[in-house]
């Protein structure tokens, strides 16, 4: 049965998405230069306003009875729809039809031949007869007795044609039987393969779960349902044609671990998947990943396995997270010059976006240029109101701070910014950090209350740092000394990302942090500590 055409996806997903780096308008360096700084200030101040709207935007409910009644209408119609897909098998696999059995040529033909050979045979001798008076009586009586032998020969042969056809006529009967046997078992096979559709290892129609993976595709098509329906007959086509269920278990390799991987969750429980254009400015990884069709397509299956495996892992309960959150930093991205990248990043968004609707939370877009920002607005009249507020650009300035307002800081990687790192260190993912904005030539003081007998360890970062550092112990007592435990010293953007510090403490007091900003910007200081035990 044709397929209905598929409607393009809304504008949300197109923009932004399928062709996340559009090429800037051509202009002189002189001209680029004096426009930068101009652009991005404007830029990452209107961000600054779009930032405190979008941290308030709430998902859409997947719980049914706290859907609007037009919602609730279409997916039980969807509903319907798919049950009746199944019950047509329109969503199994198609099967190569069974050959037909090779028929026998009849030999009717062939019997009747020969008797009309041994006519002409039996005329021919009567003619004989009329010719010979003499022998008339003898030659008749031959005759007479050769007939009565042609006759029974004859005989004998139809018999045993008839036997053959019957022979014939059984055996194509059984062949007959044999094949509606075989396509009764087929069509049992097939009905229990459509009533077993998964997508995402939920089934179509089965509780709660399945309710929250339609709404999906109905969102996904502004709940028109058929158009709906649709993209699902054709998602669980793509999903047998590709493979997906082996692609999961496949061993694809550890080379592009760098350029997407999963880390952490935002301050809402959506895992956090970032995406790291510059990475391929490294020459042996681009050649390795799109020199040929061969590798351009490894990659493809890469990512799709990667998103594979975190869609299969979300909960799909009702009340539960069944989104992510895209992190894509532009940083040093290669130059979309480079027709390979350009092909292969849009097939991959193309398949991730036809196949994997309505998954994505928010697209944060850090370390952006100037002319992206700058085409961002240009664009954003264009895009609706639920589109703005899952997409957001920030400048390499702005990139920590805007991550920030979505992600804990424990939880961002330390090159954006966070106190994250995969390395042993004294503090995990479990110790929340403090953030504190220090305002412009102004210093900042951090205290650690302590007890007697006990270690205090410390670990403070500011984002872009060019501030001095120091740190002191002051004693509860008053005839106590003040002990110096970092001298004051100016820590430059490229000198260190993060300072751990420790001091073991024999008596009551405090342990003092100085921060001072000499800058004319404000800078973001992150802050945590806890206390060890100490042999006594």
């Amino acid at each position: 049965m044709a397929e209905e055409p598929q409607n393009p996806p809304p504008a949300e997903q197109v923009l932004p998405v399928a062709d996340p780096l559009p090429p800037p308008q051509p202009q002189p360096e002189e001209k680029a230069a004096e426009a930068e700084p101009a652009i991005i200030e404007e830029a990452e101040k209107a961000h600054e306003d779009k930032i405190s709207v979008s941290v308030s935007f709430k998902e859409e409910t997947n719980v049914v009875a706290d859907l609007p009644e037009a919602q609730k209408k279409a997916l039980d119609e969807l509903k319907k729809l798919v049950q009746e897909a199944l019950n047509k098998h329109e969503l199994a696999a198609p099967k190569a039809p069974a050959p037909e059995p090779e028929k026998k040529k009849p030999q009717v033909a062939v019997v009747q031949e020969k008797k009309e050979i041994e006519v002409t045979e039996e005329e021919k001798k009567e003619v004989q007869v009329t010719l010979t008076e003499e022998k008339k009586e003898v030659q008749v009586t031959e005759t007479e007795e050769k007939k009565e032998v042609e006759v029974t020969e004859e005989k004998k042969e139809v018999e045993v044609t008839e036997e053959k056809k019957e022979v014939e006529v059984t055996e194509e009967k059984k062949e007959v039987e044999g094949t509606e046997e075989k396509k009764e078992g087929e069509v049992t096979e097939e009905k229990k393969e459509a009533e077993e559709v998964e997508i995402w290892g939920i089934p179509l129609l089965a509780d709660e779960r399945s309710d929250v993976i339609l709404l999906k595709f109905l969102r996904a098509r502004d709940f028109k349902v058929k158009d709906a329906l649709t993209m699902i007959k054709n998602t669980v086509r793509w999903r047998k044609e590709f493979g997906i269920d082996g692609l999961v278990a496949e061993d694809l390799g550890s080379d592009w671990d760098k350029v997407v991987f999963n880390h952490g969750q935002d301050k809402q429980g959506h895992p956090v998947c970032y995406n790291v254009f510059g990475e391929f400015e490294n020459k042996e990884l681009y050649n390795k990943t799109f020199s040929d069709e061969e590798k351009r397509n490894k990659f493809i299956r890469w990512r799709i396995q990667l998103l594979e495996k975190s869609v299969r892992s979300l909960d799909f309960s009702p009340t539960a997270i069944s989104t992510i959150v895209q992190v894509n930093d532009l940083k040093n991205s290669p130059g979309l010059g480079k027709r390979d990248l350009r092909q292969a990043t849009n097939q991959a968004l193309q398949l991730l976006q036809d196949n994997y609707p309505e998954f994505v939370a928010k697209q944060i877009f850090i370390n952006v240029p100037w002319w992206y920002l700058a085409f961002s607005r240009m664009i954003s009249p264009f895009l609706t109101q639920r589109t703005k507020s899952k997409f957001l650009f920030a400048g390499p300035s702005k990139s920590a701070e805007t991550l920030f307002k979505y992600i804990a800081p424990e939880l961002v990687p330390l090159q954006y910014g966070g106190l994250s790192r995969e390395a042993e260190q004294e503090f995990t993912a479990a110790d929340a950090v403090t953030e504190v904005t220090i305002k412009p030539t102004s210093k900042h003081a951090v205290v650690f209350p302590v007890s007697e007998k006990s270690h205090l360890v410390w670990e403070i970062r500011v984002v872009g740092w060019e501030v001095n550092y120091g740190a002191e112990f002051v004693p509860s007592a008053e005839d106590g000394y003040t002990v110096i435990v970092q001298k004051s010293r100016k820590i430059a953007s490229t000198d260190e990302t993060v300072i751990t510090n420790g001091f073991k403490i024999g008596e009551a007091g405090k342990v003092v942090l100085t921060i001072d900003n000499q800058t004319s910007k404000k800078k973001k200081l992150l802050y945590r500590s806890k206390t060890k035990a100490t042999a006594e």
